[in-house]
C-alpha cells in the first residue's frame, strides 16, 4: 500500500517543484564570524566592515563574513584561544600576539616605527618573513596586517610631558609583558586589562589612565572619564587579521584564496583611514573638552633604551630584528 501512495504522489511532487509551489531546502551557507574589541567607528569597526563587504561580493554564496565588534565574541585573550578552538573565524588582535610568541614584541619597542611608509617596508622585509611563521608554529595563520595606530597616553591626574610625568600613574595597559615592562621603566604602575573593562575603571578611580590610538579613544568615548590627552606616540601597534590554522586549512581553496587576497587588498583603505582619522581625531578630543599636550620625545627615547637591551637579550633574533626595522627606516 506504502509503495502504491508514494508511486501515486511522485508524479505530484515533480509538478509542484516544477511550478515553484515548494523547493527543498538550500545548503546552508557557510557564516565566518570575524570578532574583534573595537567599538562602532573604530579604525577596526571600518576596516572589518571594509574587508567584509568586498570578501562577501567575491565569494557569491559560497560563503559569508559576519563581523562581530565591540568584543561581542570575547576579550583579545578569549578570541584568540576560540580561533584555535574553531568557534570563530577570524580575530584582530593587536598588542596581545606577543603572549603568542615573544617576537612579535618588535612591535613593543618604542619609537621603532616612524610612520605607515617605514611599516609597509618593515611588513615585508620584517613581518611576514620572521613573525607571521612565529604565529603559524602557534597553531595561528596571519592573512592580514592592518594598523591599530600610534598610541598616546591620557591621564585624569596631570599631563605627560616627560617621562617622569607617569611616576606614580595607575595605567591600563592591554596583555603582554612587553608594553607592562616599558611602562615600568618609565615609573608608572601599568596594569593588563581587558579594553572592554577599561570606561568603566577610568570612571570610578581604578585607573588613573590609559594609552590607545586616538581612533580607540575617541570610539570609546574615553574622552568623557578622561582629561588630558598627551601625543606620546610611543608604539606603534599593527593589527593582525588572523585565522585558526585548523579551521582555515577546512575551507575549500578557492575560499582562501579569496579571502586572503582581501585581507592583504584591504590594508590599503585601513592606512588611508587611519591616517585620515589621525588629523580629524585630535581636533575633536580637544573640542569635545581634552587638554591636549605635546611631549619630549627625546626623553622619552632615551628612557626607553632599557627595554630595547632586554628584548634583544632574551628573545632569540630580535636584535637582528630590531637593526633590520630601523636599517629600513632610514629612507623614510
Amino acid at each position: 500500500m506504502k509503495r502504491i501512495v508514494l508511486n501515486a504522489l511522485g508524479p505530484l511532487v515533480g509538478v509542484l517543484l516544477a511550478g515553484g509551489v515548494f523547493s527543498l531546502p538550500a545548503a546552508a551557507q557557510t557564516e565566518l564570524k570575524f570578532g574583534h574589541v573595537g567599538a562602532p567607528g573604530s579604525l577596526f569597526d571600518q576596516s572589518a566592515n571594509e574587508f567584509a563587504k568586498r570578501a562577501n561580493e567575491k565569494l557569491g554564496g559560497k560563503a559569508k563574513v559576519v563581523v562581530f565588534g565591540s568584543s561581542q565574541l570575547g576579550t583579545d585573550e578569549q578570541m584568540l584561544q576560540k580561533l584555535r578552538l574553531g568557534t570563530i573565524d577570524f580575530a584582530l588582535p593587536s598588542t596581545v600576539m606577543s603572549t603568542v610568541s615573544d617576537v612579535f614584541g618588535l612591535f613593543e619597542m618604542p619609537y621603532l616605527v616612524k610612520d605607515r611608509e617605514h611599516m609597509k617596508r618593515i611588513a615585508d622585509d620584517v613581518f611576514w618573513p620572521s613573525l607571521a611563521p612565529a604565529a603559524e608554529q602557534q597553531g595561528y595563520k596571519i592573512v592580514g596586517l592592518w594598523e591599530n595606530g600610534f598610541r598616546h597616553v591620557t591621564t585624569n591626574t596631570r599631563p605627560i610631558a616627560k617621562p617622569d610625568d607617569l611616576k606614580g600613574i595607575k595605567l591600563r595597559v592591554p596583555g603582554g609583558k612587553w608594553r607592562v615592562r616599558m611602562f615600568q621603566s618609565y615609573g608608572a604602575n601599568p596594569s593588563p586589562m581587558a579594553f572592554s573593562e577599561l570606561f568603566v575603571a577610568l570612571q570610578t578611580g581604578v585607573m588613573d589612565g590609559q594609552e590607545n590610538p586616538l581612533t580607540q579613544i575617541h570610539s570609546s568615548k574615553l574622552q568623557e572619564v578622561q582629561k588630558f590627552l598627551s601625543m606620546t606616540g610611543h608604539v606603534y601597534t599593527p593589527a593582525y587579521v588572523t585565522v585558526g590554522a585548523r579551521k582555515w586549512a577546512s575551507l575549500p581553496a578557492d575560499v582562501r584564496q579569496v579571502l586572503e587576497e582581501t585581507a592583504r587588498e584591504t590594508q590599503d583603505f585601513v592606512y588611508e583611514t587611519a591616517a585620515r582619522m589621525d588629523e580629524e581625531l585630535q581636533a575633536k578630543l580637544r573640542d569635545e573638552g581634552m587638554q591636549v599636550n605635546e611631549v619630549d620625545k627625546d626623553a622619552f627615547v632615551k628612557a626607553s633604551e632599557p627595554i630595547y637591551r632586554d628584548f634583544s637579550g632574551e628573545v632569540p633574533a630580535a636584535k637582528t630584528m630590531v637593526e633590520k626595522a630601523v636599517e629600513l627606516g632610514k629612507s623614510s
